[in-house]
């Protein structure tokens, strides 16, 4: 192979930490045991720096490269946070590589001092190349400007050197000619020719790649696999790619991710290894001139390139930016709502505390609040007071700065509902209804829940079918649409719409055998689901829960109380034709299989004890013996039934904590206090983690496990393949 031939490939774990609160109070250290919650992601580059300032270029990350941040750190309070590190300081977690911060020297001229750099070759060339950069564009040369390239510079980061925008930055340089040169990834080590279309940019004279022939599409991926955004979405591209081949098109993949099935060499015709950044993906369009971009499936990274990709000229397929932006937008949102007679939960936005509390204070607490165009509910909370709300505040503002904090009513005690839909503009169809199986204020990709619904009157099922049609017809949906409603005192909430690829969509079509997200390719490429042959909702004869999976093992001083805030890092599916076996072997397939007898640790909020009272009469029944704190214990003994009391930690032994660690307990129903974990609380919870011994935060939850128990000590468990679920249900 040739000096011509050598290219660097840099890969990057993501530690996206700030979803778990605990560990960004704490010290970020890797340690032997696996910590990473997020996929590698990995560019390739002719020269190191450029390769690893392009790894740490993510969205999502922080930052626009190791050479720094777009603006200066933004500290969030006792978060801890900054726009320092690559994801939420993973330099801090140990890679240094990624490290580098600004030093302001003068109004024009701002070094990049190296952080723990490779080597400190590299780091003297940043810095250079940096202090070179940093002066407004018409003072800025394009051998100056093509070193800062070659050396990695994003456009956003000259931007900020320059005081100016991205695309400015852009367009000064195509004026100048400085342009991203693309290369082939060498398959075959220069043995012989490689046609494996496989490419990734760099700065260079020469273009190793011609354009596609024919007719193409791009999809834009949705790059590390992290909380919030997972191989959920990576499915959706996987099944556009399929769907656009057979359609007759060229595949254009744009992605980062090599643990993904949308980077193997043989999903799409042409891959190209990038970030997901504005600036890299315009390269491309650049060069391939695609027929149109995909951007409904990667989740929330690409969608937010929507605007700024149509203001380039960029057609984007499906459901239009502008509708996508008046479903995220609000005040447009809400006033769309009222127009069409919808409820809503009473909501507004603000930028500044003393917004936040007189809105709060108008709509009453507690509320939910949370950034604009987050991912995985980051930053998103319930409220209970002005002081919690105005701390909230400090910390939440630098997640999302240029768009403002929503204020929501949160509806304690509600049932949330997940609709997934496709729509061709014209007619619309739902794919499936799911109800959650915890209450309300637990973030939708946490939840369990069930396709069909358990429990959920039919009057509100055909209610939220009603609305999600009407809402597809208003936003001029072409592709997929996802819809989250509440149910509270016999009435319909609608309280997010996404019009894209929702992280159900592989649940739902494997529940039902509609491949949906193939479908709405289709769709976006011009065709009606008449002509695809969906003309009617596919209603399941079985039952599928749907169950979250959590990383709390690998983290001790985590607590593992669910909120708005996603945690989960997978999910499983249980399929059974009652819903009790279905919840059943989800626990099992999730790691934590319901026990079929034993004794049961009951200590839950005063909230709580009257909706307690059947499912401990119903562990009674079945013969497990109940054991529980002394306010509990109490509460149960006065409704009449046989409780021994156990002690809370410090009030004498063996206490809660000793019944677990001594193997005496074999599931654990415990609902939080209140704000804030309580010491008692939060050791029994990790106890119970620590020692695999199942714990149940919620009292649906508890309600649902209590059944699938029963079920299973009535007959055991059956089995039987997806396609004879599928067959049974009239699906080919």
């Amino acid at each position: 192979m040739s000096i011509d031939e050598i290219y660097a490939a840099t890969g990057i774990d993501r530690w996206f930490l700030d979803n778990i609160r605990e560990i960004v109070e704490m010290e970020r250290e890797l340690v032997a045991e696996l910590q990473g919650n997020g996929g590698v992601h990995v560019t390739d580059d002719r020269c190191l720096p450029a390769g690893e300032t392009a790894a740490a270029a993510q969205p999502n990350g922080g930052q626009d490269g190791i050479a720094g941040p777009v603006k200066p750190p933004l500290e969030t309070g006792g978060c801890g946070l900054s726009n320092h590190g690559a994801g939420t300081g993973q330099a801090r977690a140990g890679n240094k590589l990624n490290h580098y911060s600004y030093e302001a020297d003068g109004p024009h001229e701002t070094a990049l001092a190296p952080g723990g750099a490779s080597d400190q070759k590299t780091a003297g060339a940043c810095r250079e190349n940096g202090k070179d950069a940093a002066r407004p564009l018409d003072r800025l040369s394009p051998a100056t400007l093509y070193r800062a390239k070659q050396y990695g510079f994003s456009d956003r980061q000259l931007a900020h050197l320059a005081g100016t925008d991205e695309l400015a930055v852009r367009r000064y340089r195509l004026q100048q000619g400085v342009k991203a040169a693309f290369k082939l990834v060498d398959t075959c080590a220069a043995e012989f020719e490689a046609y494996t279309p496989y490419f990734y940019s760099t700065y260079e004279r020469e273009n190793e790649v011609a354009p596609a022939t024919g007719k193409k599409v791009m999809i834009l991926g949705g790059g590390p696999n992290r909380i919030g955004q997972g191989i959920e979405f990576d499915y959706c591209c996987v099944q556009a790619a399929y769907a656009l081949k057979e359609a007759g098109y060229q595949v254009i993949m744009v992605n980062c991710n090599p643990e993904t099935v949308s980077t193997d060499y043989d999903t799409s015709d042409r891959l190209y290894f990038e970030p997901l950044t504005l600036e890299d993906v315009l390269n491309i369009c650049d060069l391939e001139k695609p027929h149109g971009v995909i951007l409904q499936f990667g989740g929330q990274t690409p969608l937010k390139l929507a605007r700024a990709l149509e203001k380039e000229g960029i057609p984007i397929l499906g459901t239009s930016p502008a509708s996508i932006d008046l479903a995220e937008d609000r005040e447009k949102f809400s006033a769309l709502l009222k127009g069409l007679g919808l409820r809503q939960p009473a909501s507004g936005t603000c930028v500044t505390v003393e917004e936040a509390k007189r809105i709060a204070g108008a709509i009453g607490y507690p509320v939910l609040v949370r950034p604009s165009y987050v991912l995985g509910g980051r930053a998103m909370e319930v409220v209970y007071d002005e002081e919690s709300l105005a701390d909230y505040m400090t910390r939440a503002v630098a997640v999302s700065s240029e768009r403002p904090v929503l204020i929501d009513k949160f509806l304690e005690g509600a049932i949330e509902v997940d609709v997934d839909a496709i729509s061709d503009g014209r007619t619309t169809i739902i794919g499936g209804v799911m109800e959650h199986i915890e209450e309300a204020g637990i973030h939708s990709g946490d939840s369990a829940c069930s396709l069909p619904p358990f429990g959920l009157a039919e009057g509100h099922i055909e209610e939220m079918k009603r609305q999600a049609r009407l809402l597809a017809r208003e936003l001029h949906v072409v592709g997929l649409l996802n819809i989250q409603f509440a149910v509270e005192n016999g009435h319909v909430y609608v309280l997010e719409v996404n019009p894209r690829a929702s992280r159900t969509i592989p649940f739902v079509s494997k529940a039902t055998g509609i491949p949906l997200a193939r479908l709405a390719t289709r769709v976006m490429l011009g065709a009606s689901l008449e002509e695809l042959g969906l003309t009617q909702e596919v209603t399941p004869r079985h039952i599928a829960v749907k169950e979250a999976v959590f990383p709390f093992i690998k983290f001790p001083g985590v607590d593992i109380i669910l909120g708005p805030e996603m945690r989960s890092t997978g999910e499983v599916m249980g399929i059974d034709h009652s819903f009790g076996m279905a919840f059943a072997k989800s626990q099992l397939a999730a790691g934590t299989p319901l026990p079929l007898q034993g004794t049961v640790l009951l200590t839950v909020a005063d909230r709580d004890k009257e909706a307690l009272l059947p499912v401990a009469r119903g562990f009674a029944e079945l013969g497990f013996k109940l054991l529980a704190t002394p306010g509990t214990a109490h509460f149960l003994k006065e409704h009449g039934l046989a409780v021994k009391v156990v002690h809370k930690i410090g009030k004498g032994r063996p206490n809660i904590v000793d019944h677990i660690k001594n193997g005496d307990i074999d599931l654990v129903i415990n609902t939080p206090i209140g704000k804030g974990p309580k010491y008692d609380e939060y050791h029994l919870r990790r106890q119970s983690i620590t020692h695999n011994v199942p714990i149940i935060t919620t009292i649906r939850g508890a309600l649902a496990a209590l059944e699938g128990i029963s079920v299973l000590r009535r007959g055991g468990m059956r089995v039987k393949s997806l396609q004879e679920y599928m067959q049974s249900a009239g699906v080919s």
